[in-house]
This record gives C-alpha cells, sequence and structure tokens, in this order.
C-alpha cells in the first residue's frame, strides 16, 4: 500500500458509533472539501460489524486519496486497507508492532504537557503528534488542558506536523495567533455541523489566517 502522507489542515475525527446511514452521509459531504485525515475513534457499539464499517469508510477516503487511521487497534491494520493507528499513550511493544504490521503505515501520538511524548514520537519517527486538548471539550473530557508554552516547546524539538485538539472552533481559533503548529483535530466541531462542508471552509480559513 502507498503511505498517505499526513501534512497540515483539517483532521477529522469520526465516532463509528452514530446510526451507520448518518455517518456515512456526512463523510460524503465532508470529503467534498479538503482534509488531511480520517480517524475513527475506537468507540465502536458492536465489533461484530466493526471490519465492514471500517471498509466502507477506508473505501470513501481512498476515492479521495484521504488516509484512514483507527485510534489503537493497530491489529486491524493487517485485516483491512487502514493507512495508520493513532495511539493514545505510547505503545510499550511499538518495535514488535512494526513487525507484525509488516507494511508501511502512518502512525499517530496524543501529547499533553509532557514533552517526553514528543521526544519519544520524534525518535521513533512518528508521523505526527496531536495535543489534547486545547480547550474544554466534551469529546476530550479525559485530557488535561494544554499549556500554550508546551506547543511553542515542541516545535523547537521537532519538524513532525503539530496538530491541535479539543473544543477547537472556528470562531475561537483566534486564540491560537501566535503558536506555530501545521491542523486541528476535530470531532464534533464538524460532524454535529448542520453545514459540515462550510464548517471545514471556515476551519481552513482561520488555519490560513493564524498561520506563523
Amino acid at each position: 500500500m502507498i503511505k498517505r502522507k499526513i501534512n497540515s489542515g483539517v483532521y477529522l475525527v469520526v465516532d463509528p458509533s452514530i446510526d451507520e446511514t448518518i455517518l456515512i452521509h456526512k463523510l460524503t459531504i465532508i470529503l467534498q472539501e479538503k482534509i488531511v485525515a480520517v480517524q475513527i475513534w475506537d468507540n465502536f457499539s458492536s465489533e461484530e460489524n466493526a471490519l465492514e464499517l471500517i471498509q466502507r469508510i477506508t473505501d470513501l477516503c481512498h476515492e479521495k486519496n484521504v488516509p484512514v487511521l483507527i485510534n489503537n487497534k493497530w491489529k486491524w491494520l493487517n485485516t483491512t486497507n487502514l493507512d495508520g493507528v493513532h495511539f493514545d499513550c505510547i505503545p510499550n511493544d511499538f518495535e514488535d508492532i512494526k513487525i507484525n504490521i509488516g507494511r508501511a503505515f502512518t502512525v499517530g501520538l496524543t501529547c499533553n504537557n509532557d514533552l517526553s511524548l514528543v521526544y519519544w514520537a520524534n525518535n521513533n519517527e512518528v508521523d505526527y503528534v496531536s495535543f489534547c486538548s486545547i480547550f474544554p471539550s466534551s469529546t476530550s473530557n479525559s485530557c488535561d488542558l494544554i499549556k500554550f508554552k508546551t506547543i511553542q516547546e515542541a516545535k523547537k524539538i521537532t519538524a513532525i506536523p503539530l496538530f491541535l485538539a479539543g473544543g477547537i472552533k472556528p470562531e475561537n481559533m483566534s486564540k491560537l495567533v501566535g503558536l506555530s503548529f501545521d491542523g486541528v483535530a476535530v470531532v464534533s466541531g464538524i460532524m454535529d455541523s448542520e453545514k459540515p462542508n462550510e464548517t471545514i471552509k471556515a476551519y481552513l480559513k482561520q488555519l490560513s489566517e493564524n498561520k506563523v
């Protein structure tokens, strides 16, 4: 499989527990706009049909050359066309995981205020990191709020793309002016929107205006 790169822009996280018809419909609309990746949250209502849903999502996204990652469940890379895995924490057996998968794949890591995570990501050639949570958020309530200084220090450590996640909306992105980052990871900000394609355009506009 060709390894699809994740550079900068809007990174979408989808909740597979919602009604599948609604999920696929919204994703079809969203993919009319430019997004850098889709991550499937490991929140399946039933694992029985999980692989079938993953296949539907990857087929849809790959038509637009958009990479699809699974949250944590790396073993599913062996039975699907998933492009990679996003880890919520550093895996203890990362080298064994790479051997087990046996092909090129994309890796992301959630980071907090502990910069040792950024050092690990840099040393292990992770493709991107995502800082959570920038603002209070119902979908990232298990994350500590990120200090802006942490993001500034991370940019000194690595050239890996840095994404910001948690409570980010087009209307509060002005608070991020002055920070050097590559994109935003969004869940409800897009999926709960009645016009998700217009919302993506608003995020992209703010990213362009806020770029350091």
